[in-house]
């Protein structure tokens, strides 16, 4: 395919960065948007994402929306992990003063 669709096909065949990479999907008339839906909706699925709205997802809610964590501020990965557990000890610590035992 890639002949149809570049200038020069030759220059994909070489790892000098002169190139780009042709990459081609075959679904068979599915998508995997059709796959997940058909996951979803089963009844199996619809326990299973019931669940998950309950216990992940305000997680992420509160600390993007809440925390005002769009982004992080740090840069390199043991940073950006250790800013992404501070806000997590935040989030658990306010859970343990409304539901726990802490008072």
């Amino acid at each position: 395919l890639k002949h149809q669709c570049m200038r020069n096909p030759g220059s994909a065949d070489t790892r000098d960065g002169h190139g780009r990479q042709v990459s081609t999907t075959w679904t068979n008339g599915r998508t995997a948007t059709d796959w997940m839906k058909k996951r979803v909706d089963s009844i199996a699925g619809k326990t299973i994402y019931s669940h998950r709205m309950s216990v992940v997802e305000p997680v992420f809610g509160n600390i993007g929306t809440n925390k005002r964590l769009g982004r992080f501020s740090l840069r390199g990965r043991e940073k950006v992990q250790g800013q992404w557990r501070m806000f997590c000890l935040v989030h658990n610590i306010e859970k343990l003063m409304r539901y726990g035992a802490i008072h």
